[in-house]
């Protein structure tokens, strides 16, 4: 018999991540804080919970994609959490970006009533999610993770086992000071072309042909020379990871100078009013900086 599916956190990744899964013809229970979340689900058969914790009694699997570490610990620690419900074989499995060390405290507190935990956090945007060809960063036991994996093949391309519980989260951290840093390359690129008057959209096709070719210069540079910031990834977002990131560096002493830059970037762009575009507006910022207008 196949397992039950519980999904919390419908939001512009978690609903076409739900979504793909009731597409692959599992059993699925959902919850949100919003009567309106969950109504695409219902519509697509998923059956609707009041809370976390009647998630978690109906569910074998629980899936959760909340915006940061507090909601995580409401959601599966609180009075109507997960922990309440959930039954002793059960797994918890929080694809949201959170605190590492709170990973492993969540963990602990699941652990005590025999249910198993992995952190498995996403990169790849909205489209990822609705294409189903996320990347995932796993951290948890393997037995779990064998468990979980053709779920977590549904939803992603990508699905890598990094180590113990918190390493995913690590390994997310790892992911956003990488693609952050390359934002800021590719909007610094960007800004030096269309000072020297030259030609931007023919500087970034040149470069893709080369090393300097990502998927950032891909993506994002086009952005940056259209001026289009509609979200993937909301620079709030983006903002919040950054200060995850932060904290972890702190504890563990250490100095990470491009993690920095990129965290005062995104603290610039949310201070403006600007944290609902996409984190690729860093380059905005760097205009602005420069005394420049946006050419798009």
């Amino acid at each position: 018999m196949s397992e039950i599916l519980g999904f919390i956190g419908l939001g512009i990744m978690g609903r076409p991540m739900a979504l793909n899964l009731l597409r692959a013809g599992h059993e699925l229970q959902v919850h949100a804080r919003r009567a309106a979340s969950m109504q695409p689900l219902a519509d697509a058969g998923a059956q609707t919970c009041a809370s976390p914790a009647e998630v978690a009694r109906r569910a074998d699997v629980i899936f959760t994609m909340v915006a940061d570490t507090p909601d995580v610990e409401a959601v599966i620690l609180g009075e109507q959490g997960v922990i309440q419900g959930a039954r002793p074989g059960s797994v918890i499995v929080d694809m949201s970006t959170i605190s590492a060390s709170a990973t492993r405290r969540i963990a602990e507190r699941l652990g005590e009533r025999g249910v198993e935990m992995l952190d498995a956090p996403v990169s790849g945007g909205e489209a990822g999610a609705i294409e189903g060809k996320l990347s995932i960063m796993v951290g948890g036991s393997q037995g779990a993770f064998r468990r979980v994996l053709p779920l977590l093949q549904v939803m992603g391309q990508n699905v890598v086992h990094i180590g113990d519980i918190g390493a995913g989260q690590v390994c997310k951290s790892c992911n956003q000071v990488v693609v952050g840093a390359t934002i800021a390359g590719v909007a610094e690129a960007i800004l030096l072309a269309q000072a020297s008057g030259v030609d931007a959209a023919r500087v970034r096709e040149a470069l893709l042909g080369g090393f300097a070719n990502s998927r950032v210069l891909e993506v994002h540079g086009q952005r940056m020379i259209d001026d289009d910031f509609k979200p993937g990834f909301k620079a709030r977002l983006h903002q919040k990871d950054m200060r995850i990131l932060g904290e972890a560096a702190a504890e563990l002493g250490l100095c990470l100078p491009s993690a920095a830059m990129i965290s005062q970037y995104l603290n610039a762009l949310v201070g403006q009013g600007l944290g609902d575009l996409d984190s690729a507006a860093i380059a905005k910022i760097l205009q602005a900086l420069n005394g420049r207008e946006p050419s798009g």
